[in-house]
C-alpha cells in the first residue's frame, strides 16, 4: 500500500489530465434520499479516465523506451488515452485495433497522429497480435490496467476526491473493466479513509472481477457482453486482482436494463451523456440503496466515460423504461373466440396503462399477446401476474428475457406450421462488412433458414435471430459448423418468448 500510495502522490498525470469536479446530482439525490456526488470524469480531454493511468505509464519511461515508440492494444478509451500522451510527449505510437471497432474511435485515435492497425474481431485477438508485433519491433507495449504506475495514474482520482469532499464520504461506487481504477482508488482511500467503502459495479454479463473475487484467483470468462463495451474484459490482472482482494469492499452487478436506466439519470442531472460503461456507478448506487434501503449517505459514483456511439442512443432509450422499473412486459394467453381481447382490454385491462401491445392470430384455440404496460419492480409484476391467472389468464413475465426486449417485439408473424424440426439461436456478429455473407457462405445450403432478425445497437456487434430447419442427424455436423464459424451464439430454442409467440 505504501508503495502504491507514493506512486500515486508522485505521479505525472496532470501533465495531460485535468482535475475534474465533483458535482452534486440533487434530483437524483432527492429521489434516493442521499447525497448523491458525480465524479466528472467524461470531462477529461479524451472524455475517460483511461489518460490519467496511460500518461503516467508513458511520461516514466526511459529516453530509449521513447525512442522506440510505444504500442497499445484497445477498442476505445485506452486507445484514446496513449494516442493522446503520445503526441503530447512527440513519440511514434501504433495502436492495435479489432476490425469491429466503430469508425468514429479509430477516427478519434487517427485525430491524435496515432498509427491504427485493424486485427480479429475482437479485444483479446488485437491483443495477441500486440504481444506479437512488440517483441518483433521493440516497441514498449502499455498495458491497460496491470500495470502498477497505470493504476497509480488512476488512483489520482480518490487523492481527487478527499480533497473535494473534505473526507466526508460513505462510499465510492467504480466501474470495473480490468481492475486498475478501482484497484487505484481502493488503494488511496483505504490508507488515507479505511471507514469509507469502496464499491465496484461490473454488468452481470461482463463480471471479470466479481468472478475471480470469489474463486480467490483470477479467472477468465468464456465470453463477456458486449453493450458496455469499456468493461467489456474476459480476465483481469493479476496485480489489480491481489489490490482489490485486499481494498474493495464489494462488488455488485447490474444489468443492461439498469445500465440504460442511469444513462438517463446522468442526462438529468448534468445533460451529458456517457458511455455505458461510464453510468455503472450510479447503475450501483440505484441498486444498492433500493435493496439495502440505505438513507441519509454521501455516495460517489465514479463518470468514467462519456464516449457514446450516437447510434446506440436509440437502443439505450427502449431499454430506459425497463431499467427505471417503469414498464415491465407479460405475455398473455386467451381463448381465439370472438370477444376474447375486448373482454380482456376492458374488463381486466381497464385500469392499466399500455406502452406496448401486439397480437396475431396463431391457433384456432388460443391467441398469444405480447403486452407492455407502465409498472415495474418484482412486487408489481408478480401482483399483475396473479391478478390475470387468478381471471383465467395464463401469462408469462417477459421483463428480463433479452429475446423477447432485443428481438421479438420488433417482429411481426407467427408460427409457420411449414417449420420441420427449427432451431433457434442467438449470434453476436462482428459489425463490419461481409460478416453475414461469411456465415452463409459458410453455411452453403446444408440447412434451411426458416426466420432472420438482425438489429444493430451501435456497438461492435450486431444482434442476429436465425431459425434452422436441421435434421436429427445433421445436429453433430451443424455443431461442428458453429465450432469452426468462430461466433459468439446462444441456443434460445427452449425459451419461452420463442415457445408462446414464434
Amino acid at each position: 500500500m505504501q508503495k502504491m500510495l507514493r506512486q500515486i502522490l508522485t505521479s505525472k498525470v496532470y501533465e495531460a489530465a485535468v482535475e475534474t469536479p465533483l458535482e452534486k446530482a440533487d434530483a437524483l439525490s432527492d429521489q434516493l434520499e442521499n447525497r448523491i456526488l458525480l465524479k466528472r470524469e467524461d470531462l477529461q480531454p479524451i472524455f475517460s479516465f483511461k489518460i490519467r493511468g496511460a500518461y503516467n505509464r508513458i511520461a516514466h519511461l526511459s529516453a530509449t523506451q521513447k525512442a522506440a515508440g510505444i504500442i497499445a492494444a484497445s477498442a476505445g478509451n485506452h486507445a484514446q488515452g496513449v494516442a493522446f500522451s503520445a503526441r503530447k510527449l512527440g513519440l511514434k505510437a501504433l495502436i492495435v485495433m479489432p476490425a469491429t471497432t466503430p469508425e468514429i474511435k479509430i477516427t478519434a485515435v487517427r485525430a491524435l497522429n496515432a498509427e491504427v492497425l485493424l486485427h480479429g474481431d475482437n479485444y483479446s485477438e488485437a491483443a495477441e497480435h500486440c504481444t506479437r508485433l512488440a517483441l518483433e519491433n521493440g516497441m514498449t507495449f502499455i498495458h491497460p490496467f496491470d500495470d502498477e504506475l497505470v493504476i497509480a495514474g488512476q488512483g489520482t482520482v480518490a487523492d481527487e476526491l478527499l480533497r473535494q469532499s473534505a473526507g466526508r464520504l460513505d462510499a465510492v461506487f467504480v466501474p470495473v473493466g480490468g481492475g486498475g481504477l478501482i484497484a487505484g482508488i481502493a488503494c488511496y482511500l483505504k490508507a488515507l479513509c479505511p471507514e469509507v467503502r469502496v464499491i465496484g459495479v461490473e454488468p452481470h454479463d461482463s463480471a471479470a472481477m466479481y468472478h475471480s473475487l470469489a474463486a480467490g484467483k483470477p479467472v477468465e470468462l468464456d465470453s463477456v457482453g458486449i453493450f458496455a463495451d469499456g468493461v467489456a474484459v474476459k480476465q483481469i490482472g493479476q496485480r489489480t486482482f491481489d489490490l482489490c482482494r485486499k481494498y474493495v469492499d464489494e462488488i455488485v452487478r447490474v444489468s443492461t436494463d439498469e445500465i440504460c436506466g442511469a444513462i438517463k439519470s446522468i442526462y438529468q442531472a448534468t445533460r451529458s451523456i456517457v458511455e455505458p460503461a461510464g453510468a455503472l456507478g450510479i447503475a450501483g448506487i440505484k441498486q444498492y440503496v433500493r435493496e439495502r434501503e440505505i438513507k441519509g449517505q454521501t455516495l460517489v459514483a465514479i463518470n468514467s466515460g462519456a464516449n457514446m456511439n450516437f447510434e446506440r442512443l436509440r437502443y439505450v432509450a427502449e431499454r430506459t423504461q425497463t431499467g427505471e422499473q417503469r414498464e415491465s412486459l407479460f405475455a398473455i394467453t386467451i381463448p381465439e373466440k370472438p370477444g376474447a381481447l375486448r373482454h380482456l382490454c376492458r374488463e381486466v385491462l381497464i385500469d392499466t396503462n399500455i406502452t406496448e401491445f401486439s397480437y396475431r392470430l396463431s391457433t384456432r384455440n388460443e391467441a398469444h399477446i405480447f403486452v407492455g404496460v407502465s409498472f415495474g419492480g418484482k412486487a408489481a409484476r408478480a401482483a399483475f401476474s396473479q391478478q390475470l391467472r387468478s381471471q383465467g389468464y395464463a401469462n408469462t413475465d417477459l421483463t428480463d428475457n433479452e429475446l423477447a426486449k432485443t428481438h421479438l417485439r420488433y417482429m411481426i408473424g407467427g408460427r409457420s406450421p411449414e417449420a420441420i424440426r427449427e432451431k433457434l439461436f442467438r449470434f453476436w456478429f462482428p459489425e463490419r462488412p461481409g460478416a453475414l455473407s461469411r456465415f452463409l457462405a459458410d453455411m452453403g445450403a446444408n440447412w434451411n433458414i426458416s426466420l432472420f432478425h438482425y438489429r444493430t445497437i451501435g456497438g461492435e456487434f450486431g444482434r442476429v435471430l436465425i431459425g434452422l430447419e436441421i435434421p436429427n442427424e445433421d445436429e453433430t455436423r451443424f455443431h461442428d459448423f458453429l465450432v469452426e464459424l468462430g461466433y459468439r451464439y446462444e441456443d434460445a430454442s427452449d425459451d419461452p418468448a420463442y415457445r408462446l409467440f414464434l
